[in-house]
């Protein structure tokens, strides 16, 4: 074989393997304009969706999509509750005040029922020491009438006893003192009072005064006072006329005077009455003369 052949063999084979090859060139810049075509699609669509996003603000909502008016129910039904709500805060509110008002009346009431049960008792009591005061005093009343009676029914049995005792004793008496024991002796049988001076009643002290009284002695008004008049004796030595004391000087608590014969005539007490005693019925403590 001549060598231009054998190079024209060659040439032609490698002609036929670049011709083969060159239909695929073509393909990739085919392929490559479509991924430059999406790739800039896709960066379009990206610029353009804020526009988009922003243009669908201003433009009406699709068929389906809720309106304001749409939603307006579920506002008013929002409002409703709240409202709902605030009446029964207000509800309660107020029933707590009821329940307090209530509370404070029903108090009221209960201190207003025990004040009048306080005030309704006290008068109660008020009522019950007035009638034992009144039932005391009639009973005292009473008893000095007894007193009074049995005193004169006993004056009169002794009278031949008391009556010359005393009169001998008021014989015995000179000048005033003798007007002063027969002023006591004309009181005997009488009632004793706390706190009389006569004439028809007398305690202790308002006898005293009263009898030395007639002959112009001013004695004080109760046997406290009375006890520091005169001048102190014994007892020993007592004659008519004298004052006899129970009790302290300046502190005495009943007083007489002494009419002889071993005797006082005093007012002693509301079941006596004013009598004569014999000086060992109730020995005096003290004695002052004032006469």
């Amino acid at each position: 074989m001549s060598p231009n052949l054998n190079r024209t063999t060659k040439s032609e084979s490698h002609i036929r393997r670049r011709r083969h090859a060159a239909p695929g060139n073509p393909n990739w810049v085919r392929r490559a304009g479509i991924v430059g075509g999406v790739v800039s699609a896709l960066a379009l669509s990206g610029a353009a969706a804020p526009a988009m996003a922003d243009h669908s603000n201003h433009t009406p909502a699709p068929v389906g999509t809720a309106t304001t008016a749409e939603q307006t129910p579920a506002l008013s039904t929002t409002a409703s509750a709240a409202q709902a709500a605030a009446a029964i805060d207000q509800t309660v509110v107020q029933l707590k005040l009821q329940a307090a008002e209530d509370a404070a009346a029903a108090a009221a009431r209960k201190a207003a029922a025990a004040t009048k049960r306080a005030e309704l008792k006290k008068a109660a009591d008020a009522k019950a020491a007035a009638a034992k005061a009144a039932d005391e005093r009639e009973a005292a009343t009473q008893a000095a009438s007894r007193s009074s009676e049995r005193t004169k029914l006993s004056v009169s049995s002794s009278s031949s006893s008391s009556s010359s005792k005393v009169s001998s004793t008021a014989s015995k008496a000179s000048g005033s003192i003798a007007s002063v024991i027969s002023f006591l002796q004309a009181q005997v049988g009488k009632a004793y009072v706390m706190g009389g001076t006569g004439p028809s009643s007398y305690d202790c002290s308002g006898l005293v005064q009263a009898a030395f009284r007639t002959i112009g002695v001013d004695l004080p008004r109760t046997s406290q006072e009375q006890s520091n008049t005169g001048t102190p004796v014994s007892i020993s030595s007592l004659q008519v006329g004298d004052l006899v004391f129970w009790g302290g000087q300046g502190s005495a608590y009943h007083v007489g005077v002494y009419i002889g014969g071993d005797q006082y005539l005093d007012a002693a007490n509301p079941s006596t009455g004013i009598g004569v005693h014999d000086m060992s019925w109730s020995m005096p403590d003290f004695a002052t003369r004032v006469v």
